[in-house]
């Protein structure tokens, strides 16, 4: 398949593979690349990998970021070598891709169902160097992995998941947890309990997540004392990108301590939080998650600053139809919408020799279609057809699902790397 940059441009005469796009220089500003165009500033990402890797070393927790945010194996090996105890995902087949690129150890926070999702991940368990963990909350499945990795002569590692009424997966009570319990021992061979799983972004007010965390340590604690576990360390994982912060102060003093496990022994406890958008960060849902962390939490307070929008959407004026409405090529088919419409940022007119500048702040689009959008604008404001307009946006997931080639830009807006999704 043809790189779409390159094909555009018609300057090569096949693929380019992206570590050669340093050595092409194309330019931003210059328009060397084709509009819309999905874009992460490299000086943004950097600055991020080092701030969540200094949060997780002050609270002495382990960071296995959500793959499904980015899909882009070349950042899961920025995130690996930044010192990501490794990566998260949701599905078999997006463990299956990360795995393919070199990814050791995957914790799926999700449930292993089917056959074919099995048989996925027992042919990746073919390698002893590969490290999966998933989650089961019911007796049902822990049935079902038993008896079809008992049938490969396998062995599966599975996290107690725990849930909240009204929410998604995890057992809901005391009972539900013993039947999950009960079934993992009818397999003790093949079953394997790591650790116990919580997803907290299901609630909605501080006091009730800090109430379901710390229920979540004290099961912890309870199984480590009945010997229950597994593997040493054991697990507790929790952590979506908008209370990181909470999950990592109820859980330190776990993690530093470990758990008083059977006849005296102590059971370490190796705590992972999954946030996943911090990477790339947003200027909506996620920022306002920042902004609530910097005002409260006492270590990102002392960090410099918080974390960078690294994500925008790049893409041309095509039409001024009214005086006060522009028409901008893009559209549902280029950036997330369903936390947000995109934000209008920065603005520049191609051969001005003029770098961007800020967009007014009445500058609002105002509704999307698949590929154009509407940007309210007042007349006077100087816009014109074939200006540039880069967009911040919220929720950088549904962003980075739409592009399969995303180019890396340094602080001149020159291309200096490429980024592939595998979605």
């Amino acid at each position: 398949m043809i790189d779409p940059l390159n094909k555009a441009l018609g300057r090569m005469d096949g693929p380019l593979p992206p570590e050669r796009a340093p050595e092409v220089g194309w330019r931003l500003l210059d328009e060397e690349l084709s509009l819309p165009a999905a874009v992460l500033y490299e000086p943004c990402l950097a600055h991020n990998l080092e701030w969540m890797r200094r949060f997780m070393d002050e609270y002495g927790v382990k960071l296995a970021p959500h793959g499904k945010t980015t899909m882009a194996p070349k950042l899961f090996r920025r995130q690996l070598d930044a010192g990501a105890w490794g990566i998260t995902l949701a599905t078999a087949q997006q463990t299956a891709a990360a795995c393919a690129h070199g990814v050791r150890r995957v914790l799926m926070a999700n449930q292993l169902v089917g056959r074919r999702n099995m048989e996925i991940v027992a042919d990746l368990l073919r390698d002893p160097g590969f490290d999966f963990f998933c989650l089961v909350d019911s007796a049902d499945l822990a049935d079902q992995l038993g008896a079809f990795f008992r049938a490969r002569g396998q062995r599966l590692h599975v996290l107690l998941e725990l849930g909240v009424a009204g929410g998604r997966t995890g057992v809901r009570d005391d009972a539900q947890r013993e039947a999950v319990l009960a079934a993992l021992a009818r397999w003790p061979d093949t079953l394997v309990l790591a650790g116990v799983e919580v997803y907290e972004g299901v609630l909605q007010q501080e006091d009730d997540i800090r109430r379901f965390l710390r229920h979540a340590v004290a099961v912890t604690r309870e199984l480590a004392a009945q010997g229950r576990f597994g593997r040493q360390p054991a697990l507790l994982s929790g952590a979506g990108s908008a209370w990181y912060d909470v999950v990592a102060e109820e859980f330190a003093q776990v993690a530093r301590e470990g758990a008083d496990g059977a006849q005296g022994a102590r059971v370490p406890i190796e705590v992972v939080l999954r946030p996943g958008c911090y990477l790339t960060h947003d200027v909506g849902i996620y920022r306002a998650a920042q902004q609530r962390i910097l005002a409260s939490n006492p270590v990102a307070q002392s960090m410099r600053e918080g974390l960078l929008p690294a994500l925008q959407l790049w893409a041309y004026v095509q039409s001024i139809p009214e005086p006060d409405r522009a028409i901008i090529g893009m559209g549902k088919r280029d950036a997330a919408f369903d936390a947000g419409l995109p934000l209008p940022a920065q603005w520049v007119r191609p051969g001005s020799g003029t770098l961007p500048r800020a967009t007014p702040s009445h500058w609002e689009v105002t509704g999307m279609m698949d590929q154009h959008a509407y940007l309210r604008i007042a007349p006077g404001d100087g816009l014109r057809v074939g200006d540039m307009v880069a967009f911040d946006i919220s929720h950088p997931c549904l962003t980075f699902d739409k592009w399969r080639h995303i180019p890396v830009l340094d602080a001149g807006l020159r291309v200096i790397d490429i980024v592939q999704t595998f979605f």
